[in-house]
């Protein structure tokens, strides 16, 4: 079964295609990092505008690289949520675009889903059931998985996500967007622990994250202080140390709660080097694995996308409906009401 997946939910134009038995064939990205760069976030009617100037272009490039025809396609998959409304429905109207044309169908892919299940491409890959840790811009979550839509949330941030805390303290040291490479960069010419920050809810007794307080504390360590290029440093080492402590710790965690001996860890943030160096040192300790995506699927992106469109339509006990004319997005869209696939 052959899959073109179109992934739009943000600032990321991702589209990929993926054979339930070849395995990914081709895809394409392209970020939007330099856009929303000189407004330090990202600007959703800008973000909609671009998705439109890249998606078909980049599909297009992709049929070349996967000597492919449209008409090979079996489906077209998209994210369907959560995400920036105008961003999804240039996705959505695109694919079902499409799927009507070629009479396939549609199918819309949750998209925490897709980093869930993106490490699933890799080999090794895990084995159900697995913890999995979700770090991205808007999310950091522990989620128990235990097959494909079988998700339980163990954790959550109670306030700024992991990547939001890299975006928000990049800023407070006059570092780019996004902050998560400027302030890793940054920090490999730090030494955490000059500068002391907190750990946030790193002893609570629960699986919960927060990570707004160490923002704060940054903003705190910054006035009347004199940043030079050392103590900037100084200051990213021991902010990405405090995130990662954190991170680690309440993976492992998870791990011993459940009796699960892997773990899997998606997300933006899931990029970071020394997240990844922390926990395989320390899971490997208790003899846990851990199990990362290729970098560049650790972001947003169609390969995701068309994967957990392909494994649900392999497995399904029947082909959804061809793709109609009328379609919706959402924007916010909670993960635990999707179901378990039906063998």
């Amino acid at each position: 079964m052959l899959v073109l997946g179109i992934e739009t939910s943000c600032d990321e134009t991702g589209v990929a295609f993926y054979h339930s038995e070849c395995g990914l064939l081709a895809h394409a990205l392209y970020t939007q990092a330099a856009l929303h760069a000189e407004y330090g976030g990202v600007v959703p009617e800008l973000a909609s505008r671009d998705h439109i100037r890249r998606v078909l272009p980049l599909t297009r490039g992709i049929l070349k690289q996967a000597r492919c025809a449209l008409t090979d396609l079996d489906a077209v998959a998209y994210t369907e949520g959560p995400g920036l409304a105008g961003a999804l429905l240039v996705g959505a109207s695109v694919a079902h675009g499409l799927a009507y044309a070629l009479g396939v169908p549609a199918l819309g892919i949750h998209h925490l889903e897709g980093h869930l299940l993106s490490p699933l491409m890799g080999k090794p890959a895990p084995q159900f059931a697995f913890i999995a840790l979700l770090v991205s811009g808007g999310h950091s979550q522990l989620m128990r998985v235990a097959g494909v839509g079988d998700y339980e949330l163990l954790g959550e941030t109670l306030d700024d996500a992991a990547g939001e805390a890299f975006d928000k303290t990049a800023q407070l040291l006059g570092l780019g967007y996004p902050g998560g490479p400027q302030i890793a960069e940054l920090a490999a010419r730090g030494h955490p622990g000059r500068i002391k920050l907190p750990r946030p809810m790193l002893h609570s007794g629960d699986l919960d994250f927060s990570f707004s307080g160490l923002k704060t504390a940054v903003l705190t360590q910054i006035k009347g202080r004199d940043l030079d290029a050392q103590v900037r440093a100084d200051i990213a080492a021991e902010f990405q140390a405090a995130i990662v402590e954190v991170l680690v710790a309440k993976s492992l965690a998870a791990l011993e709660d459940t009796g699960l001996q892997q773990l899997v860890v998606a997300g933006g943030v899931g990029a970071n080097r020394e997240l990844r160096s922390r926990l395989t040192r320390s899971a490997g300790r208790r003899g846990f694995e851990v199990f990362y995506p290729a970098p560049e699927f650790c972001t947003d992106n169609g390969a995701m996308i068309a994967f957990a469109a392909a494994l649900r339509l392999t497995h399904a006990s029947r082909l959804s409906p061809l793709a109609s004319r009328s379609f919706s997005v959402r924007p916010r869209w909670d993960l635990g009401t999707l179901r378990p696939i039906s063998a």
